[in-house]
């Protein structure tokens, strides 16, 4: 059991009464109550907590009536505060994304118009507006029984993160076609585990559903499906939003496997199977205001395991330290404070690393302070975990978005040229050299020149080749593999870096030498 729960990352699903060949056999009700009381020492004896998931009786040759169940096994790793999983919310504007997690996070349903939603918004114009123009990041809690921990018993994000031992952290994007830059921001830098696409049912698949659905899939990110505002329609229209999302997701591009969740059953089935295989999509209908099926998209969030491995984890850990900086903020008597994920490596409070690149592409020296996950205290950052770090009294201004903070001996290379495989999949006309594309690479986002299209002399829609960008601004910090996600107007493409073309490998500013 210790080896099951370490191998998922403290989380473990047991199913009783399964034959080794994966017959349903089943058990008498007696052995089943001996069987679970036999697991319960065992989860004791690690020091985990037993939550039974579904019963359900099999049709066996026997008088007897025989049962399996399936039991799920959480233990929060004693090296760390509790499990986390990152959501991005999509969906086009209006489908009730913010609204829906207002009512996931603070334990209340909604009034119909929206009130819930307003405890996520950052600024006065998006209150105003009712509309989402920045990211945002809302948290939801399950104990280690399975019940769900939110601000409706908990007062603070701290006390939450105490009481929890698995978090969802939801990234609210937003779902209007101006915002769209921030949206991809949010998608290629925050790293998500899954994306939940939110579909209003009295709409359906209008304005940038598709377009979001076309983003999570070229970016490989798992995704499902919530069809919201059930309580203004009729069944008809919202079966008719289903058939029509089933028609989508089923088309060549997509090629998913739609799985409709109506039940408890349903939704545990759902959550190990999403995990498994990338092409099934549980698709749940529910609402806001009247609270219908809200339960089952909470029992598959409190089921849904984490994407990577242990083994993978500490694999990154073992490397390098490298951090991803997202967002830059000053806050009074702290002074410079950075957000974003820690892509390798470990990082500690007083960790001296090297930021850049610079306009001028060089890299200059700093101290990290406190380190915060989920507005709570934290001494020591993982792989993989998003967090904020405090750097004292550095200069803000020279901290840009998509900078990296990385260990003095990594020896970071910096580029003005790269090369890209792409497949360009929508252009109103021919894609040729000197067209200027915005470039989405991680954390990177900036305007690049094509400088070359090697093979041929222009590119059309749906059409291959490998590319020859230049960044018009800075230099910036990439790596070969990493996704490309690139769009002007109209035009979009996808693919991935092949080759680097370094300026220069890794130089401290002058002022920095004159100190060493």
């Amino acid at each position: 059991m210790k080896w099951r729960l370490q191998e998922g990352r403290g989380e473990a699903v047991y199913q009783i009464g399964v034959e080794d060949n994966g017959m349903l056999a089943g058990l008498s009700e007696e052995d089943l109550r001996t069987s679970l009381m036999t697991l319960h020492k065992l989860a004791e004896k690690v020091g985990a907590d037993i939550t039974i998931l579904r019963e359900q009786e099999v049709d066996y040759d026997s008088d007897v009536p025989r049962k399996i169940a399936e039991v799920l096994i959480r233990k929060v790793p004693d090296d760390q505060q509790f499990l986390d999983l990152r959501v991005a919310v999509l969906g086009n504007v209006d489908s009730g994304k913010s609204t829906l997690l207002g009512v996931l996070t603070q334990g209340e349903l909604d009034n119909g118009r929206g009130r819930t939603r307003l405890n996520l918004f950052r600024h006065l114009h998006e209150i105003q507006t009712g509309r989402t123009s920045s990211i945002s990041f809302e948290i939801l809690g399950f104990n280690s029984k399975g019940e769900v921990v939110n601000y409706s018993e908990s007062r603070t994000a701290e006390e939450i993160c105490e009481r929890a031992s698995k978090m969802i952290t939801f990234i609210d994007l937003a779902g209007h076609h101006k915002y769209l830059k921030t949206t991809i921001f949010g998608l290629t830098s925050y790293c998500p585990d899954f994306a939940m696409l939110v579909v209003s049912a009295n709409t359906g698949i209008a304005g940038t559903t598709r377009e979001h659905l076309g983003l999570a899939m070229a970016l490989k990110v798992p995704i499902f499906i919530v069809i919201s505002k059930v309580d203004l329609c009729t069944r008809a229209t919202v079966e008719r939003t289903v058939r029509q999302l089933e028609r989508v997701l089923k088309q060549p591009g997509c090629n998913k496997v739609p799985m409709v969740v109506s039940s408890t059953d349903d939704a545990v089935a759902a959550a190990q199977q999403f995990a498994q295989s990338p092409s099934i999509t549980p698709i749940f209908t529910l609402s806001s205001v009247s609270g219908e099926s809200l339960d089952l998209l909470k029992v598959f969030f409190n089921i849904i395991p984490p994407l990577s491995n242990s083994k993978e984890q500490e694999e990154l850990m073992q490397q390098l330290t490298e951090f991803q900086v997202d967002e830059i903020y000053t806050v009074p008597e702290v002074g410079t404070v950075v957000g974003g994920t820690l892509y390798s490596g470990i990082c500690r409070e007083g960790d001296h690393l090297v930021v850049g690149p610079t306009d001028s592409g060089h890299f200059n020296i700093l101290t990290i302070g406190s380190i915060q996950r989920n507005r709570s205290g934290c001494r020591v950052l993982r792989a993989g975990q998003a967090a904020t770090l405090a750097l004292g009294s550095f200069d803000r201004s020279l901290l840009r978005k998509g900078m990296v903070m990385v260990s003095p001996e990594m020896d970071p290379t910096i580029c003005w040229m790269f090369e890209a495989e792409i497949v360009l999949l929508f252009h109103a006309k021919t894609f040729h050299k000197g067209f200027q594309v915005t470039v989405h690479i991680g954390n990177v986002r900036q305007t690049a020149t094509v400088e070359a299209v090697y093979g041929k002399d222009e590119l059309r829609t749906g059409e291959k080749a490998v590319v020859l960008f230049k960044f018009i601004k800075h230099p910036e910090y990439l790596k070969v593999g990493a996704k490309v996600l690139f769009r002007e107007g109209v035009t979009k493409g996808i693919g991935h870096v092949t080759k680097l073309q370094p300026k220069a490998h890794f130089r401290l500013s002058q002022s920095e030498d004159d100190e060493a």
